[in-house]
């Protein structure tokens, strides 16, 4: 694999990361109400978050990990 390839593999691991991490973040400003939303959104984006900060970058890796040579 090109070393190019790597880099923006872990780019888009760490950028999904981050992501859900924000995610995570609004969601609980929104059902703490410092974000006027329905409740429900808040609720949905918080699990969303943390599916994509957690989960997402373990299925990359796997999707992506190079074959045994």
């Amino acid at each position: 694999m090109s070393e190019d390839r790597a880099r923006n593999r872990f780019i888009v691991i760490q950028a999904m990361r981050w992501i859900g991490t924000a995610l995570a973040l609004v969601g609980l400003l929104v059902i703490n109400r410092k974000i006027d939303l329905p409740i429900e959104a808040g609720y949905a984006l918080f699990v969303i978050g943390l599916l994509d900060a957690l989960v997402m970058p373990t299925l990359l890796a796997r999707r992506w990990k190079s074959p045994n040579s």
